[in-house]
């Protein structure tokens, strides 16, 4: 893979999409962008694993669960086209990292500030649960997103305990030092991991999901999701906007 990161996540991300590791995953996906939701019914739905959406210079990592079935599997991009991707771009655009609050198609206009957001599978999964078996067979995806990112990255913010599962042997893989034994996921959690001879470190964020059944019911809050996001983006250097 090329040394140049632009070049490189272009790679990979055209790699991510070609893949049909998992055959339970592969087969849902496509049922479901053939027989779509009725308000979607107009749509050529995406169908394929989803790539990382941001820019080869990152310097902070949001990593989620997976692809929604009528969201990223529909449009082609992370977080984009359903209800947990208009919390988090709106949080986003809030603290002053995306361009826009809504993401609605993959040519929408969005920009992200300094962010990359990814997934440990790439995948829509059958009720929003992939195996860990799955999940496992993921990481070298993310492995390798890790790897190119580092020259840059400085931080990750983790949506959820499954994604933390994911991303601490992922990070592991990736050649920072994840303290043993692992640190357990929560809310607002800062874990800090000390990096290669090439990196300075690397600081963990723990939030809950951006998920419908955590903002429906209050127990992440858009101003709980601003506050893990500015603390993250301000242990990077990135600015960030005044609070309203």
């Amino acid at each position: 893979m090329d040394d140049r990161p632009d070049l490189g996540l272009r790679e990979l991300d055209r790699h991510v999409t070609e893949c049909r590791a998992c055959p339970r995953l592969v087969a849902w996906r496509e049922e479901v962008a053939r027989t779509k939701r009725a308000a979607f019914a107009d749509w050529t739905y995406w169908g394929r694993p989803v790539p990382g959406f941001g820019p080869p210079d990152a310097r902070l990592l949001i990593s989620g669960l997976a692809p929604a079935a009528h969201g990223g599997n529909r449009t082609g991009r992370m977080f984009t086209g359903d209800r947990s991707g208009d919390v988090l771009f709106q949080a986003l655009y809030d603290v002053g990292l995306a361009s826009q609050p809504t993401a609605v198609s993959a040519d929408d206009g969005l920009e992200l500030y300094g962010v990359r957001v990814t997934s440990p599978v790439h995948c829509a999964p059958p009720a929003n649960k992939p195996t860990p078996g799955e999940r496992d067979t993921c990481r070298s995806w993310l492995v390798q997103e890790l790897r190119l990112l580092r020259p840059t990255l400085r931080a990750v913010v983790v949506l959820g305990a499954f994604g933390w599962q994911a991303a601490l042997p992922a990070l592991a893989e990736a050649g920072w030092a994840v303290p043993k034994p692992r640190p357990a996921f929560g809310h607002g959690r800062r874990v800090w991991l000390d990096g290669p001879d090439d990196h300075p470190g690397l600081d963990v964020f723990g939030c809950f999901h951006v998920s419908q059944r955590n903002t429906f019911t209050g127990r992440l809050t858009p101003p709980m999701l601003r506050d893990v996001l500015r603390t993250a983006a301000t242990a990077t250097g990135l600015p960030t906007a005044p609070e309203r």
